[in-house]
């Protein structure tokens, strides 16, 4: 996780994502964006979750800096994966600091870097987590297409990282493209959360009949939730008092009660299925930056 130094509305990502809403710049906005950052790292750590927390830096101004998963992944092979990044000012986010703290600090084992990054030049961006949704068990890179998500891309990450992509189209409410999969689908260990309804028609069987045959409790949100953050969450592990291993969902306050005002009972599902919930208000963060809790986090596993 990487602590905001200068968190702020970001003009120029505002275009492909939807979600974020114009504030003026003022130190208050920064303040408690900074608070509200402190408010989940306090929350995890709670839940035996190990975190690595680094500040970012104040020069150059960075405003979407909270949210590291966009342009670094971590895999359980060791490899490190550093991504090419839509708008000019995010890629400053990408410092090597933040890569030498996770290996010191969680004793990840760094064996292979594949860097994507040249391929902003060519226009084509690929970004992070936020792009992909990845099926860890079965191989499957979900990714709808996108500004920010570029189809060859997705094709290239898949042959290196030994997944078998699933493309497919996805609108918001106003039928623009989704900027991020991961605002739509999310998949933990025996659960998935996808908003069907945003995925075009064409395309919506061929995501949902993988996500059935994977055995987890699918649980289908509305356009309505999607866009107050109820896909977008993570299921993480925690150690109990007795150091055994919990399975701990982390979202946002405001996805926690999108979903339990669905119809389908979709959070009473979701929480039968994890060991603990964290959840964390952090309504700055995810009104003038556009992310939530999912964004928030570049996930670490333990190295083969």
């Amino acid at each position: 996780m990487v602590r905001p130094a200068r968190f702020g509305y970001n003009r120029q990502t505002a275009a492909s994502n939807r979600f974020q809403r114009a504030e003026p710049q003022s130190v208050d906005t920064a303040a408690r964006a900074r608070g509200e950052f402190e408010t989940l790292v306090l929350g995890l750590q709670g839940a035996g979750v190990g975190v690595c927390v680094v500040d970012d830096s104040a020069e150059p101004a960075k405003p979407d800096a909270v949210f590291p998963n966009n342009w670094v992944s971590f895999h359980a092979d060791g490899t490190v994966v550093l991504y090419p990044m839509q708008a000019p000012n995010r890629r400053e986010e990408r410092r090597i600091e933040v890569l030498q703290a996770v290996e010191a600090r969680l004793h990840f084992r760094r064996s292979r870097l594949v860097d994507l990054r040249a391929h902003e030049d060519q226009g084509h961006m690929l970004e992070g987590t936020g792009s992909l949704v990845l099926d860890h068990v079965h191989r499957i890179a979900y990714a709808c297409r996108s500004p920010r998500t570029d189809e060859s891309l997705v094709h290239k990450w898949s042959e290196l990282m030994n997944y078998d992509p699933l493309l497919f189209d996805a609108l918001g409410t106003d039928g623009t493209p989704i900027y991020h999969t991961n605002v739509l689908l999310s998949i933990g260990s025996k659960w998935a959360v996808v908003c069907a309804d945003a995925i075009a028609g064409a395309d919506c069987e061929r995501v949902l009949r993988p996500l059935r045959d994977s055995g987890r409790e699918i649980i289908e949100i509305s356009l309505k939730a999607m866009t107050r953050f109820a896909g977008n969450i993570l299921e993480l592990r925690g150690t109990d008092a007795s150091a055994g291993a919990r399975s701990v969902l982390v979202l946002s306050e405001t996805a926690r009660t999108a979903l339990q005002q669905l119809y389908n009972k979709a959070w009473e599902r979701l929480n039968d299925r994890v060991d603990q919930v964290v959840a964390a208000a952090i309504p700055t963060i995810e009104s003038v930056g556009g992310g939530s809790v999912r964004c928030m986090l570049a996930e670490v596993p333990e190295t083969q």
